[in-house]
């Protein structure tokens, strides 16, 4: 049995520092529908290619190098943060995301390293769609205001950037939110 320290981590991909102030403006705005939303703290902000859950550091060590191997099949490649969406409706929304557009290498990357976490034995993602999370309902105060802004910015462009690395974090949570600590940074 295992007695290394085990950590709840994800693989992610961080957000451009420049884009942070448009995504803020954007959840100030819905903000002002004052519903109960919890937006992500901007220094949380990132897509999620593969949550791992609890795993020890072997497990991370494997992980790692699977990413490595991986990695060297992809140059750094552009997306577009546009248009403003919900999971799952907007009669019940749980999750607000900014979407994207030309990610076809980016489905590409999370497929390829998701099969091979597969063999792993991690689950497979369902159907990903690439997405950053900025909000989650907590309530249904206000709500039909909340989906009156979500409608006014389903049309927002955000602006684009270069994905160039990708990064394992650990995920500690808190009363106060969840901290993330970077791991290993992989570059593409």
């Amino acid at each position: 049995m295992s007695t290394s320290p085990v950590n709840r981590t994800f693989l992610a991909v961080d957000i451009d520092d420049d884009l942070k102030g448009k995504i803020l403006e954007v959840q100030n705005t819905l903000k002002s529908a004052d519903a109960p939303v919890k937006f992500v703290e901007s220094e949380n902000l990132h897509f999620t290619l593969k949550f791992f859950g609890d795993i020890t550091q072997e497990k991370t060590k494997e992980i790692s190098s699977v990413i490595e191997e991986k990695l060297k099949n992809y140059e750094p490649f552009s997306i577009s943060l546009e248009e403003i969406g919900v999971f799952p409706t907007l009669r019940y929304i749980r999750v607000i995301w900014i979407g994207t557009k030309h990610h076809d290498s980016f489905s590409k990357l999370q497929q390829d390293l998701d099969e091979e976490f597969i063999k792993m034995n991690f689950s497979k993602e369902r159907s990903y769609i690439p997405h950053l999370t900025i909000g989650r309902l907590k309530g249904s105060t206000n709500k039909e205001l909340l989906v009156e802004k979500i409608e006014e910015l389903k049309d927002i462009k955000i602006g684009s950037m270069e994905i160039k690395e990708v990064v394992l974090k650990k995920s500690e949570l808190t009363p106060s939110g969840p901290i993330y600590t970077d791991l290993e940074l992989f570059k593409l």
